[in-house]
């Protein structure tokens, strides 16, 4: 699973889009390297919110709101990601609760969606569908950098920034066959590729909403390391990604 990061940079009045900026800067930062697009690529995403109570809360604390994200990555298609709260953890009140991911095949992403939208609709609440069509994808030395416009496509169609994911395809101990590995070798790794894709992003001299080390980054690997995880790690490729693109793309809605 390679070790990546997400960055958004919110559009404002003077400028919907930071892509051709972006695109600038990496030609000006990376002069030597050959910045030629090699593919594209895209994503959705579909927020949902709990729903408050038709009953005041018998104390004065107020509700923590509980999500649950949908989310499809083009270069993950065999599965779809579903990450939502914990319904049993009460965190300290200046926390967010606790989230599980889970991934499942395309069809039953869909039909899964469809399922809280409609039978659990006095639950759940549909708040917002974000994409990003058509990204570009370039090579830049040891890293590959996906591009994309962030558009939100319900309730209301706008354009809400671009995001940039930035991921290492240097050597990692995490793309090896664990051997040897403790899961403080894991945290090691994760700290010091986050300082490498710091370090890229800071070339770019660009300001954006940062995730990289977002709470579970990591947890499915360890799981591996303790015999837990599945073998076969397919099932849980891009877990950590798409945890950052759910947490930059939440919006607090």
């Amino acid at each position: 699973m390679p070790i990546t990061g997400v960055y958004f940079i919110p559009s404002n009045p003077n400028a919907s889009t930071a892509l051709p900026q972006i695109t600038e800067r990496l030609r000006t930062a990376f002069p030597d390297e050959e910045l030629s697009p090699i593919g594209r690529w895209g994503l959705e995403q579909k927020l949902l919110r709990d729903t408050p109570g038709l009953i005041p809360p018998q104390n004065t604390k107020p509700s923590i709101p509980r999500y649950m994200q949908f989310l499809s990555l083009t270069h993950y298609p065999t599965h779809g990601f579903i990450y939502t709260s914990e319904p049993d953890k009460e965190p300290p009140s200046d926390q967010p609760l606790p989230m599980v991911m889970t991934t499942v095949p395309p069809a039953a992403h869909a039909t899964l969606f469809q399922h809280f939208t409609f039978a659990c609709q006095p639950f759940w609440a549909h708040r917002l569908t974000f994409a990003v069509s058509n990204g570009t994808v370039y090579d830049v030395g040891d890293f590959r950098v996906r591009l994309g416009d962030v558009r939100q496509t319900f309730p209301t169609a706008r354009v809400r920034g671009t995001v940039v994911e930035i991921e290492w395809r240097g050597p990692s101990i995490v793309e090896g066959e664990f051997v040897g590995i403790r899961e403080e070798d894991v945290d090691a790794e994760y700290a010091a590729t986050a300082e490498l894709i710091r370090e890229f992003w800071g070339r770019l001299g660009m300001q954006g909403r940062e995730a990289i080390l977002v709470p579970g980054v990591g947890g499915e690997i360890k799981e591996r390391l303790r015999g837990k995880g599945e073998e076969d790690s397919a099932g849980s490729a891009g877990t950590d990604v798409a945890r950052q693109f759910m947490e930059v793309l939440r919006f607090n809605r």
